[in-house]
């Protein structure tokens, strides 16, 4: 296993290509008044975050999400339900995605149902699916679902993640899980490169900044009837 940053530096590397893709499907969708709708199960949630209601952070987003799946939920029950056909499907379904939105899926494997309904969802709606996956992994992984993740997604962004998601110790690893750490590689870039493309789309300002509260008040005011999450 690579040392931290290099193992960083590697996956956007590697991914360049779909980083920008990625990037510009975003962008669309901020030029056509779409949303990014971000999903995951499981820790994967953990990505989800991310993206939603952050400093610095795109305004234009809406998570596809299920109560089931929040391990704070019941960490054994979450990892049930994201096994659990039909469930990614209704998600979605309340979510009414839109042709214009951009659907990020973050799935360390890709193989359970829930991430698996939400892309395919997401496909049948003429939405850009961007998968956010490792490939090892997804080959390693049982598959309960009757498609692959990145089967679906019409863009995907490897992350080379192991089988089991750890790394330490070198040669018998059990702990230092990497999901994460490349996630939120690829979604800062991510965010980077929608900058660059499209510097006025609409982003949170930090609530602890003096003066972004009015700022954040108005994104809230624009976007409160479409993300109710907000």
């Amino acid at each position: 296993m690579l040392g931290l940053g290099a193992y960083v530096d590697d996956v956007l590397d590697r991914n360049a290509d779909a980083i920008d893709r990625t990037a510009r499907a975003i962008a669309a969708t901020a030029a056509s008044d779409g949303l990014v709708r971000p999903t995951g199960a499981g820790h994967s949630l953990a990505a989800v975050l991310e993206t939603f209601f952050r400093a610095g952070g795109l305004a234009f987003v809406r998570p596809i999400w299920h109560p089931r799946v929040l391990p704070l939920h019941g960490a054994l029950a979450a990892t049930a339900a994201e096994r659990e056909v039909g469930l990614g499907a209704e998600a979605a379904a309340a979510a009414g995605i839109g042709a214009d939105d951009t659907v990020v899926v973050f799935s360390n494997s890709g193989t359970n149902p829930f991430p698996v309904e939400v892309a395919a969802a997401g496909r049948d709606a003429g939405a850009t699916v961007v998968a956010i996956t490792s490939l090892r992994a997804g080959e390693a992984a049982p598959r309960r679902a009757s498609e692959r993740l990145v089967e679906v997604a019409d863009i995907v962004i490897d992350t080379t993640v192991p089988p089991g998601d750890a790394t330490w110790p070198a040669e018998n690893p059990v702990t230092a899980p990497v999901s994460s750490l490349a996630t939120n590689a690829v979604w800062t870039q991510v965010l980077r490169q929608v900058f660059d493309l499209a510097p006025e789309a609409p982003r949170w300002r930090s609530a602890n900044v003096a003066g972004n509260d009015g700022v954040n008040a108005a994104l809230v005011e624009r976007f409160a009837a479409r993300i109710p999450e907000l």
